[in-house]
């Protein structure tokens, strides 16, 4: 017999992913891992016995809760379903799954709604990394149309303001887990950095490219990756990250001079294969990295002024706006607070459904549901 579990399918930001609540998954580590990745179909490139999208950016699953947490709302554990291999990796944050969880959360009745904007605030439990999510609610239901549009996603949406609270070495216990603004790895100079995703950040040239090669350049050039694999394997221990040969972080990202009016050019890397954008987190770790004095990103970038910087990001199929809150004076700058806008979309509610070997030695509890 099979076994059923309520899911819902949501675009958020520019990835897609599973929204489970926690109540209805294996409270066991090692079951929930293999329930996650009999719903996904991994391990398998094409994911063709689940409802993966056989790419990193539409194998990620979002498992949501009430919280328990004074002054929080909602707890989020994001998993990371390895497309081709047995693997469900809980290490990293990701900012775009983030953006669907509060309209997930309104449509599964854990917050009560208000018109015509709702507050959710949200801790990603992966990290601790509070986020204060803005959701329009009408009426006390969820809008997900509108005008605002972002790059890499077609059409337009209904905003979803994000703001994080407290992103800083959520992940590598500090925003530099070096204290350095740059490191020298494997002979490159770089800025290890962790504003909510763990990103090795370096000059595209010091790679040998010129960083406004396409995606698929990239992912046919397997010299590069092979260079940027061992300058990712180097730099873990130094992010108090460890062996890093089986995580999906720390990203890279690779920097050259804007070309379409931003502020600096990105590759990115997730982190074998180069992103289709740049994920929200790593967009906003990079924009800290370029306001560092000395740093790779600092040569590149164009700098916006003023305590409060509207910083693009451009990548291959556009750009990511970032906002940061600067403090401090130019030789030492401290970021305070960076916030972005993303869009979300409800596409599919209903029941996913895994094989008995994947859920063996669990039952789902009927009344699960309810149990919110």
């Amino acid at each position: 017999m099979q076994t059923g579990i309520p899911c819902m399918l949501m675009r958020g930001g520019t990835s897609k992913g599973a929204y489970f609540l926690a109540a209805n998954l294996p409270v066991d580590k090692s079951t929930r891992d293999r329930v996650l990745l009999g719903a996904l179909g991994s391990p398998d490139p094409r994911q063709i016995d689940g409802i993966g999208g056989a790419h990193p950016l539409t194998s990620k699953v979002a498992i949501v809760s009430r919280s328990a947490e004074p002054g929080i709302d909602i707890d989020f554990l994001f998993a990371q379903v390895v497309v081709d291999k047995a693997a469900v990796d809980t290490t990293p944050n990701c900012g775009n799954i983030l953006s669907g969880v509060a309209p997930f959360a309104i449509e599964r009745g854990l917050v009560k709604t208000v018109h015509p904007v709702t507050r959710v605030r949200v801790r990603t439990i992966n990290t601790g990394t509070v986020a204060d999510l803005l959701v329009q609610t009408p009426n006390g239901l969820v809008n997900y149309e509108g005008d605002t549009r972002i790059d890499g996603v077609p059409g337009t949406a209904a905003t979803i303001a994000v703001d994080f609270l407290d992103a800083a070495g959520s992940v590598c216990g500090a925003l530099l887990p070096t204290g350095n603004n740059v490191d020298r790895v494997e002979g490159v100079d770089v800025t290890l950095i962790d504003n909510g995703m763990p990103v090795i950040v370096m000059a595209a040239a010091d790679a040998g490219i010129t960083g406004y090669e396409s995606r698929d350049q990239l992912n046919a050039d397997t010299a590069l990756k092979a260079r940027i694999e061992r300058i990712r394997l180097a730099a873990g221990p130094l992010m108090n990250l460890g062996d890093v040969a089986g995580k999906v972080v720390p990203k890279i990202a690779l920097l050259a001079p804007p070309t379409a009016g931003g502020h600096v050019s990105t590759r990115s890397f997730i982190p074998h294969e180069c992103h289709a954008s740049i994920g929200v987190f790593a967009a906003v770790s990079v924009a800290t990295a370029c306001v560092l004095p000395g740093s790779p990103g600092a040569r590149i970038a164009r700098i916006p002024d003023g305590p409060t910087k509207t910083f693009s990001v451009e990548h291959p199929t556009g750009e990511f706006t970032v906002r940061l809150e600067v403090e401090g004076d130019a030789g030492a700058p401290v970021v305070t607070r960076a916030g972005l806008v993303r869009t979300a979309r409800k596409l599919f509610d209903g029941t996913v459904f895994v094989s008995s070997r994947a859920a063996r030695g669990w039952t789902i509890d009927a009344t699960s549901q309810a149990a919110e």
